[in-house]
């Protein structure tokens, strides 16, 4: 589809139905990762999910009880299952939010940077909301890992990036590409973090992890990645 050529309205329609598409649900793994390195870290305060989708890792920074507030923002509407205490905004995320500037000391996003247009712009709206030091931390497809690697080779494209994917999939990052983005909008250099859960190539129902071969983890069996990072003073 040409983007190019639709009104607003029809652009923002569009937008939706790539959003429905990706069902606003990520896995388990990613959602464990995430927990582990905000514990880790000891981050309080206030934390937007940006990109929050059906919610459900929202809920989960609420049940941690280590914020003040919770936030959440996605194109899709408030669900009906998150609690009441979580703040929600209903935003295209391809646009700034309409919320002040440095006013999260956290922001989490997990498998959304991939579904937008502009990851650069994206990088820099993180830095407005965040405040100075404040944590980001955000999950993408891990294009480096062999998967990922031999459907580019055999098939032209990375294994998530493919028909199939799209429109919900449309910008494939690897950790060159987050570092260069990241540090120009202002973050740290980031550290890089692995599920530790990936797909084998051509059976997709059985995993690295699942072979006797405690050494199979990190970039190359992996299928997502998060990258963690801190706003600049």
């Amino acid at each position: 589809m040409n983007q190019s050529a639709l009104t607003p309205s029809a652009l923002h329609k569009h937008r939706q139905q790539a959003a429905e598409a990706s069902a606003g649900i990520s896995s388990e793994p990613i959602y464990t990762c995430f927990e582990r390195e905000l514990l880790h870290r000891s981050a309080t305060g206030s934390v937007l999910d940006w990109g929050a989708g059906q919610g459900l890792l929202t809920q989960r920074l609420l049940n941690l009880k280590q914020f003040q507030s919770v936030t959440a923002a996605d194109i899709q509407p408030r669900p009906e299952t998150i609690d009441a205490a979580i703040k929600w905004s209903q935003a295209d995320l391809n646009n700034p939010l309409t919320l002040e500037n440095e006013i999260f000391d956290v922001i989490v996003s997990a498998e959304v940077i991939e579904h937008l247009e502009n990851p650069r712009a994206i990088a820099r709206e993180w830095f407005r909301l965040l405040k100075p030091g404040g944590l980001l931390i955000f999950s993408t497809p891990n294009n480096e890992s062999w998967r990922a690697i031999l459907a580019l080779i055999l098939q032209g494209h990375f294994v998530e990036f493919g028909d199939s994917s799209y429109p919900a999939h449309i910008t494939a990052l690897v950790r060159k590409d987050i570092t260069h983005i990241l540090s120009e909008a202002g973050f740290y250099s980031p550290e890089f973090v692995f599920t530790n859960i990936g797909k084998i190539p051509k059976f997709p129902h059985h995993h690295w992890q699942s072979l006797p071969l405690g050494f199979l983890r990190g970039v190359r069996f992996s299928d997502n990645v998060l990258a963690v990072t801190y706003k600049s003073q």
